[in-house]
């Protein structure tokens, strides 16, 4: 019988996040596979745990995520920890779940620390529906076309950005998405120099540039203006399906959701997606 495969959030800061089932797990698993093994040592130490270490990260998923995989076929468990946050994440754990989804290897999600649920929670801007886009390609170009994509995006946008590149990508977002738009910029997050910086684009320039800051940044943006009067057509509708059906959507609610969003008839739409 194969070993369950654990994900393990961490502190994004602030060591005291962490939970009693958190620990214990750490605690009962055979291994852990670690995105930075010294980070995840320092995390041992605090706990006052000792335990096997495997390195997994971005450059070696495929090499590391055969070794883990063997090991939970084996009986083996395991628990797969990022340098800071919800493992899998905007992180290179999402490929191990997908091969111990593909053999059946029982996988095991602890709730706990994600930057984006915290920066989003304080942001002061709507939660209700929100689009994360994680870290925006390095590339200029690359950038500007997904940023552009974005633009008539409705629901809130939340982003993660190195500090680096921090005035590089509010440059962006202004030219693209206007300098009115509000942005919550959320640094430090836990953290005894936490900064929550509530603002337009406009006003994050005026106050980064020409500074590289401290600390990576969660960026949660204002979604688009809603358009007034627009009429949605069914062709509209399929096209809306189709999109959600890629994101992992049923058919049944692929329908309902598109049918709200764009105020057309579920029983209309949902006959004309029989075919998609």
């Amino acid at each position: 019988m194969a070993g369950t495969l654990y994900l393990v959030p961490t502190p994004i800061g602030n060591l005291g996040d962490i939970s009693r089932r958190v620990a214990e797990t750490l605690e009962r698993v055979d291994l852990i596979a670690a995105e930075d093994t010294r980070v995840t040592l320092k995390l041992l130490n605090h706990l006052g745990l000792k335990k096997p270490l495997i390195s997994y990260y971005r450059h070696n998923t495929e090499e590391a995520g055969r070794q883990v995989l063997d090991r939970l076929l084996a009986g083996e468990s395991c628990a797969l920890c990022t340098d800071a946050g919800t493992p899998a994440i905007s992180d290179p754990g999402e490929d191990l779940v997908a091969l111990c989804a593909l053999h059946d290897v029982p996988v095991e999600s602890l709730p706990g620390p994600c930057a984006l649920v915290v920066a989003l929670a304080a942001s002061g801007l709507p939660t209700a529906r929100f689009v994360f886009e994680g870290f925006l390609p390095m590339n200029k170009k690359n950038r500007r076309s997904r940023l552009e994509a974005l633009a008539g995006e409705e629901r809130t946008l939340i982003l993660y950005e190195a500090p680096h590149k921090l005035t590089a990508t509010l440059a962006d977002l202004r030219e693209v998405f206007g300098p009115d738009r509000r942005i919550s910029l959320c640094r430090e997050l836990t953290k005894l120099h936490e900064e929550i910086f509530r603002t337009t684009l406009d006003g994050a320039m005026e106050r980064y540039q020409g500074e590289v800051p401290r600390g990576e940044f969660v960026l949660v943006v204002e979604g688009a203006p809603a358009k007034e009067g627009e009429e949605y057509t069914l062709e509209d509708g399929l096209g809306r399906v189709e999109a959600l059906l890629k994101e992992g959507l049923s058919r049944k609610d692929a329908v309902k959701q598109a049918a709200r969003e764009l105020g057309l008839s579920r029983n209309e739409l949902y006959a004309a997606a029989l075919d998609l």
